[in-house]
């Protein structure tokens, strides 16, 4: 325990770090004093004075643009260079007749050449006098980020990144499904246990990864994501690695302090999933960088780590029969055949993933696939690669099902085999008409993605 908590200590230290690093960088890049051109240090500084002037109500601009302009009409008619024009409130002259036009600037001429310049003075005294006011009119966007923030539990909702979480959540009893000897074995009390034990502490360990790439990737997330509540303002940074801290240690401890429970499968798939997830997100490795690492990363958490180690977790601690992740792996045609389709279907997901971010990516150097290839390549690329997985799966599983060793197996798997080639329709489908280069259009294609991914594994149990 006292390793456990020296080690989350130094776990701290590095995000702390890395949050201080990223906050000097950004004030070194925002400011000034950064560029060496003296005109470009004034144009700079104009800009952000400009930029920092709080905002006003419309109302309030054109009133003040009028009074500006009326001023300055009023000085020109002094010195005689323009004649007198009546402004409205909304800052637009009305069009007058030309007789009216001509009275006017004669009676507008006679005043100013009787005004003194005493007389001039308060005049405009009077017009600088009315500014100061127009400041009660001013907007303070942050009151108004504050009062439209949703509450907490709302905000810590969308923090998890749901849709991966409602992944975790069918992924684990489908699984146990899978690996239970018969269908009515699953739904035992020691079974149900066991099940509860790793599904609590995977969600947070799924908290953990999540939060901890939202964590490091803020000022990118400001132009990929700018919804994410870090991003936007709705989660302070402190509060954030507070709360995948207390995920990760809840996680970990869970995984090595029960007898029966903490089996040898349940801690591989946590301390895997952690080790990878770190690696991915945080410097100095900072895997996601580069699309080799990425990508074995993807493939070891959503294939191998997820996969094997919960199936051998349900052997171990549910169905009284100890295996090894690696056994898991060689020996069982199920375990192994699962680790492949959905290790092949991270990939897919996850590249998908990079394609509405490639704008944020390319700014801030992360040489993803994406920003490499281009994103209708890698588009392209990754629907093909789904359909042909679903329709190579479709086909095993519909010569497994006439090689069933009675009628209910063969129209279960053939069954199966009908929905995989139904889900390869639908991938080609709804990526009609998508332009890869446009993020929003992407992105919906990719939350499809999810919701074929969560199909695959309700119906993974019945395959078998």
């Amino acid at each position: 325990m006292g390793k456990m908590i020296s080690f989350s200590s130094a776990l701290t230290f590095l995000l702390l770090c890395y949050q201080e690093r990223e906050s000097s960088l950004t004030l070194a890049f925002s400011h000034p004093s950064s560029l060496t051109s003296k005109s470009i240090l004034g144009t700079a500084t104009t800009a952000t004075a400009s930029t920092n002037t709080p905002l006003r109500s419309q109302p309030t601009r054109k009133k003040h643009d009028s009074r500006l302009w009326n001023e300055f009409r009023s000085n020109d008619v002094m010195e005689g260079k323009a004649s007198p024009m009546i402004v409205n409130g909304d800052g637009h002259s009305p069009k007058i007749s030309d007789e009216k036009k001509t009275d006017e600037t004669a009676a507008s001429q006679a005043d100013s050449s009787s005004m003194d310049p005493s007389q001039t003075s308060s005049l405009l005294a009077q017009e600088s006098s009315v500014a100061p006011d127009s400041t009660k009119d001013f907007i303070d966007p942050t009151n108004n980020a504050k009062s439209n923030k949703p509450p907490f539990p709302i905000v810590l909702w969308r923090f998890t990144r749901p849709h991966t979480l409602i992944g975790s959540a069918i992924a684990i009893p489908s699984i146990f499904l899978l690996a239970s000897p018969t269908y009515s074995s699953f739904f035992t009390l020691s079974s149900l246990q066991s099940l509860a034990y790793a599904v609590f502490p995977s969600l947070l360990m799924n908290l953990y990864i999540t939060g901890l790439n939202q964590i490091t990737d803020v000022e990118i997330d400001k132009i990929n994501k700018p919804e994410l509540v870090i991003a936007k303002g709705d989660l302070g940074k402190g509060t954030a690695i507070g709360i995948v801290l207390v995920a990760l240690l809840a996680s970990l401890i869970m995984s090595v302090t029960h007898p029966l429970y903490s089996t040898a499968g349940l801690q591989v798939a946590l301390w895997g999933s952690f080790l990878l997830g770190t690696m991915y997100s945080l410097p100095p490795f900072r895997m996601k960088r580069h699309p080799l690492l990425a990508a074995f990363c993807i493939v070891a958490v959503r294939g191998t780590i997820i996969n094997a180690g919960f199936y051998s977790h349900a052997l171990s601690s549910a169905f009284g029969k100890s295996m090894g992740v690696m056994n898991c792996l060689k020996n069982d045609w199920k375990c192994s055949l699962s680790s492949l389709f959905f290790g092949v279907f991270g990939i897919v997901i996850a590249l998908m993933k990079d394609v509405p971010d490639a704008h944020g990516d390319r700014i801030f150097n992360i040489k993803s696939f994406t920003v490499r290839v281009g994103q209708t390549k890698v588009f392209r690329t990754m629907k093909n690669l789904l359909t042909i997985l679903f329709g190579v799966f479709g086909a095993a599983l519909m010569q497994w099902a006439f090689m069933a060793p009675n009628l209910f197996v063969g129209a279960r798997r053939g069954l199966v085999g009908c929905l995989c080639w139904l889900a390869g329709w639908s991938t080609r489908k709804e990526a009609k008409g998508v332009d890869a280069e446009d993020s929003a259009e992407v992105y919906d294609y990719y939350m499809h993605l999810w919701k074929l991914f969560y199909l695959s594994y309700l119906v993974l149990p019945f395959a078998k």
